[in-house]
């Protein structure tokens, strides 16, 4: 998405917005086509993910909040972005000099320093039944 859709986009809070909105459609016309659009994004407004919420539909959408510490984060950064945010060369990083708004009521809530990838998979999935938006196979 940031190399091809939003590529005109930096990180300010504005752009942040602007770059989450622009998924919201693009999940939204997936979904007109029949398919499941499970988008992984920082997120850090509360405001930004209404948007994509009032995009899709609140039928079509869930969000779903990865609660995991920043040093589980920072650990977990191949790209060593949170070095260069803790250094001064990353402004407006979310986390570090940049706030990040949990959400109030999430459709689902995943620890994933404390659920292995599986568990995490099972939960989403779990969700998508309950909403009958797949069917369960054995």
């Amino acid at each position: 998405i940031r190399h091809g859709l939003s590529a005109d986009l930096g990180f300010s809070p504005q752009h942040r917005a602007e770059n989450i909105r622009r998924v919201g459609h693009v999940a939204s016309l997936f979904a007109d086509a029949g398919l499941i659009a499970i988008c992984a994004f920082i997120s850090p407004e509360r405001q930004a993910r209404q948007a994509c919420r009032d995009i899709a539909g609140a039928d079509r959408f869930a969000e779903i909040y990865l609660d995991v510490p920043v040093e589980v984060c920072e650990a977990r950064d191949p790209k060593g972005l949170y070095v260069q945010a803790r250094a001064g060369k990353i402004a407006d990083f979310t986390g570090v000099s940049a706030p990040y708004q949990a959400p109030l009521q999430p459709d689902l809530v995943i620890d994933t320093h404390q659920r292995s990838i599986k568990q995490s998979v099972d939960a989403i999935v779990s969700l998508l039944i309950a909403r009958t938006v797949i069917e369960a196979h054995s």
